[in-house]
C-alpha cells in the first residue's frame, strides 16, 4: 500500500532513495553530469523544501549556472572537484584516520571529490599532497605519519606506482584511485587502472578511473563496520 504521506518527487523522471541511509548506511548522492538542468533543479528543490540535506558529484558549472537563484545560492560548490551541497556539514571525527595522499598536484580534483564526500559524511582526512614516486623521499619524509592512519586513499596518474610503494609502508587499507593523468599511451588513465590492478602489493583496493566518490565511499563502509564491531 502507498504512503500518501510521504514526500514525493517533483520530477516524473525521479524517484529518489530517500531511504537508503538507513539500509546501507550512505545517503544517495546525485551524478549530476548526465542529467539535464531541469532533473537537477527538481532533486534539489525537493530536498531543499524538505529540509533534506544532498549531496551531488559531477555538477558542471555550465549545469549550476543554469539552475534557478535561490537553488544555485543555497548549494556550496566546489569548482575542483565539481561537488555541491545542500545543507551544513555535520561534526567532523577523525576516528578512523584517514589520508589522502597524491602522486601530483594534476591528481587534485579526484582527491578534493573524496574529501568532500568524507566532509559530508562527519570524516574527516589528512591531505598529502605531490608525494609521487619520481621523487620517493617526499614519500619517505611521511612514512611515520602515513603508518598512523588506518585508512590510505591514494590518487595516481601515469604508471600509478604510489600505491604499490604505500601498501608496501603502511598496515592501514590502501584504497587505489587510478587517476586520467598522463601522456600518450596512459590513455586517460587506463594504464594507470590496470597498472593498480595488478600491483604486487597485497590487499590493495581499487576504484574506477578519478572516482574519489567511490574511495570516499569505501573508507566510510570501513568506518561503519568499524563502529559497528566496537559495539558489538
Amino acid at each position: 500500500m502507498t504512503d500518501r504521506s510521504a514526500p514525493r518527487d517533483s520530477h516524473p523522471s525521479v524517484t529518489f532513495d530517500r531511504d537508503r541511509k538507513s539500509r546501507i548506511g550512505l545517503e544517495e548522492a546525485v551524478l549530476a553530469e548526465p542529467k539535464t538542468v531541469d532533473q537537477i533543479a527538481a532533486i534539489v528543490g525537493d530536498a531543499h523544501a524538505e529540509g533534506r540535506r544532498l549531496l551531488l558529484t559531477r555538477l558542471l558549472p555550465a549545469q549550476l549556472d543554469g539552475l534557478p537563484a535561490d537553488l544555485r545560492g543555497a548549494l556550496d560548490y566546489c569548482p575542483l572537484s565539481r561537488t555541491a551541497i545542500l545543507g551544513a556539514l555535520p561534526p567532523q571525527r577523525d576516528d578512523p584516520a584517514v589520508a589522502l595522499v597524491s602522486a601530483g598536484t594534476s591528481d587534485a580534483g579526484p582527491a578534493a571529490e573524496a574529501r568532500r564526500v568524507l566532509a559530508y559524511s562527519g570524516l574527516a582526512a589528512t591531505e598529502i599532497a605531490d608525494v609521487g614516486v619520481a621523487g620517493l623521499w617526499r614519500l619517505l619524509a611521511r612514512e611515520e605519519q602515513l603508518r598512523s592512519m588506518q585508512v590510505v586513499i591514494v590518487f595516481a596518474g601515469m604508471d600509478a606506482a604510489l600505491p604499490s610503494v604505500v601498501a608496501g609502508l603502511v598496515p592501514g587499507l590502501v584504497i587505489a584511485v587510478p587517476t586520467s593523468v598522463g601522456y600518450g599511451v596512459a590513455a586517460g588513465g587506463r594504464a594507470a587502472l590496470d597498472s593498480v590492478l595488478s600491483s604486487c602489493a597485497p590487499g590493495v583496493l581499487v576504484t574506477n578511473i578519478d572516482n574519489g566518490y567511490g574511495a570516499a565511499c569505501a573508507a566510510l563502509r570501513f568506518a561503519s563496520a568499524q563502529a559497528a564491531g566496537r559495539a558489538d
